[in-house]
């Protein structure tokens, strides 16, 4: 794996940016608790773009340490170790913190907030990525906006059905939830066919 050295300017803007981001308390007092969760780096030649931390790495301040991480690994074809390697793998989903619990207990969408206010520059910082794994529809609609309003229809089945034509560097992808296992199960070509080419990208993607 080949990593190209970024300017240090390059560096410096995306560390500046990134204690800003750390230290933003925009959405105190309409979440839980502000805690901002991602890994970033300019080397990094995949992004994984989700919706927002979940309980559980609200606490561990990691992202996916939970079974939805262990599927999307598996997903991907790589082992935890690649996976946290931020000069390889950045993780920046759509909402930074945990946006708390519905009425039915189910995860709240990200605050509008979050993105609106740092996901242009920090995509801008992210020069090296080679490879967008686009995961749900918060995360599909912000990054491919014509497909989403256009030939998606606006959801999420359309968007991973028609993968094929997402565009170059741009996977779309369910949620790695338990909660999307009966959606997996009647639609067997993401198995057959999808994840043997989002496994070939993202070695891809890291090894080139």
């Amino acid at each position: 794996m080949t990593l190209t050295e970024p300017s240090p300017n390059t560096n410096m803007a995306l560390e500046d940016l990134l204690s800003q981001i750390r230290a933003c308390r925009m959405c105190k007092g309409h979440i839980p608790a502000p805690r901002p969760v991602l890994r970033v780096s300019t080397t990094a030649r995949i992004l994984i773009a989700g919706q927002a931390p979940g309980v559980r790495v609200h606490k561990s301040g990691v992202p996916f340490t939970d079974p939805s991480g262990d599927r999307l690994r598996d997903w991907m074809g790589v082992g935890s170790d690649e996976f946290y390697d931020e000069a390889c793998i950045a993780i920046a989903p759509m909402g930074f913190c945990f946006p708390g619990l519905d009425a039915k207990g189910g995860d709240k969408p990200p605050r509008r907030e979050c993105a609106n206010t740092w996901r242009t520059d920090l995509m801008a910082a992210l020069s090296g990525v080679k490879l967008t794994l686009l995961i749900g529809g918060y995360a599909q609609k912000w990054h491919t906006p014509d497909l989403w309003a256009g030939r998606w229809n606006g959801k999420v089945s359309n968007a991973v059905e028609d993968w094929r034509h997402a565009g170059e560097g741009v996977i779309p992808l369910p949620h790695p939830s338990w909660r999307n296992n009966a959606w997996l199960k009647q639609r067997p070509w993401f198995e057959t066919d999808l994840l043997p080419h989002l496994k070939a990208r993202v070695r891809g993607a890291l090894d080139g």
